[in-house]
C-alpha cells in the first residue's frame, strides 16, 4: 500500500510540474489539486492556477491528449481562443472549456493594468503527459 501511495504521489509530481514547466515567463503557475479519481479507474484530476501580470500571455499550446479542461477564471478578464473558434474575453466568475486535443490558440490578460487569475481543472488519464506543452 505505502509503494502505490508513493508512486502516486510521484506521478501527481510529475504531472505537476510538466504542467508548470510548459508555461513562459511572466505568467505563474500554481499546483492546487491533484488525485486519482477513485471511481475512474485510470483518470485523474488535476487543477492548477495560472496568475497573468498585466499584458502578458500564455504561448500557443496543446493540453494531453486525453485531457478534458475546465477554465474558470478567478479574476480580471481572460481573452482565450480555443481551437478555430472565436477569441472570447472571459470575466471574474465566468468559465469555458477545452475538449480533449483541442488547441489552445490563445490565452491572455485580457488587461494591460490589472492582473488576472484562472483556475484549470484537468480530468486527464493518469499517466498522460506533459499536460501542457507549447507550439514552437
Amino acid at each position: 500500500m505505502r509503494t502505490k501511495r508513493f508512486l502516486g504521489a510521484l506521478l501527481t509530481a510529475a504531472m505537476l510540474s510538466a504542467t508548470v514547466g510548459a508555461h513562459r515567463p511572466g505568467e505563474t503557475v500554481t499546483p492546487n489539486f491533484s488525485r486519482a479519481i477513485p471511481n475512474i479507474p485510470g483518470k485523474s484530476l488535476v487543477a492548477v492556477e495560472v496568475a497573468y501580470p498585466p499584458g502578458s500571455a500564455s504561448a500557443p499550446h496543446t493540453h494531453a491528449k486525453s485531457a478534458f479542461i475546465y477554465a474558470y477564471v478567478v479574476s480580471g478578464a481572460i481573452e482565450s481562443q480555443v481551437d478555430n473558434g472565436p477569441a472570447r474575453v472571459y470575466h471574474a466568475g465566468e468559465s469555458f472549456y477545452e475538449a480533449p486535443g483541442a488547441e489552445h490558440r490563445m490565452s491572455r490578460n485580457a488587461s494591460a493594468t490589472a492582473p488576472a487569475k484562472l483556475l484549470a481543472v484537468f480530468v486527464v488519464d493518469s499517466g498522460d503527459t506533459p499536460l501542457t506543452t507549447p507550439h514552437e
